[in-house]
């Protein structure tokens, strides 16, 4: 890890957070999988202010079930520009941003080996609104995106499965959040120092966690 990737950085009650998605030929980068289409769409103040998408062509085959999941085909991805240009745009639009996706871990892995690929490196850390979720709706079905969003009646802003629409149903579902847990616990604002901290605690704690975080947050 780069020593200034910012794990723990002061909130910032005015930030604008990156919510980011993939799609990609496969599961893991170590294995060959290479992104086919990314997305990121700016949070800040309660709303969407800003949205990044693009294919981009790895030069690298798209598995017919990829095809038949994403919608995305091997001709679209040809016509696509080439992956190292898209990254660096991508990269710039997130600038210092942090981070948030829907099972973060996935496209952390993603995030990262493509901009190593153009060397560059992630300068935040992540918060996953599939743990989130699941301490704040332990009552949904699952914690399946389209499940949440169908759950908390969001906007279905596209077909699943590409990177736009699940980006901004992401955004949706982390304006609720934000919004569930100034309802629930009295907060004036939710960082996303604060995010990260609940996504590791237990639901159990979940209560003794935000008022330890309110007491060690400074009053503006």
């Amino acid at each position: 890890m780069p020593e200034n990737l910012r794990t723990h950085p002061e909130p910032n009650l005015m930030e604008t957070i990156a919510v980011i998605d993939f799609e990609t030929t496969g599961l893991w980068p170590d294995a060959g999988a290479r992104a086919t289409e990314i997305a990121v769409v700016l949070v800040r103040e309660g709303r969407i202010v800003d949205r990044y998408q693009s294919l981009m062509n790895a030069r690298v085959p798209i598995p017919y079930f990829i095809t038949q999941l994403t919608g995305i085909s091997n001709a679209m991805i040809r016509r696509a520009p080439p992956a190292a240009e898209v990254m660096r745009q991508a990269a710039e639009f997130i600038g210092d941003c942090p981070l948030i996706a829907h099972n973060a871990a996935f496209d952390r892995q993603f995030l990262d080996a493509e901009l190593a690929r153009i060397h560059q490196y992630r300068r935040r850390e992540f918060a996953c609104t599939v743990l989130l979720a699941r301490r704040l709706y332990p009552d949904a079905p699952n914690h399946k995106l389209g499940t949440l969003v169908e759950y908390a009646g969001l906007p279905v802003t596209g077909r699943a499965h590409r990177a736009l629409a699940d980006a901004e149903m992401t955004a949706h579902l982390l304006l609720r959040m934000e919004t569930d847990l100034k309802t629930r616990h009295g907060l004036a604002e939710i960082s996303h120092a604060l995010l990260c901290r609940l996504q590791r605690t237990s639901r159990t704690a979940l209560n003794a966690g935000i008022e330890r975080y309110r007491k060690q947050t400074p009053r503006r």
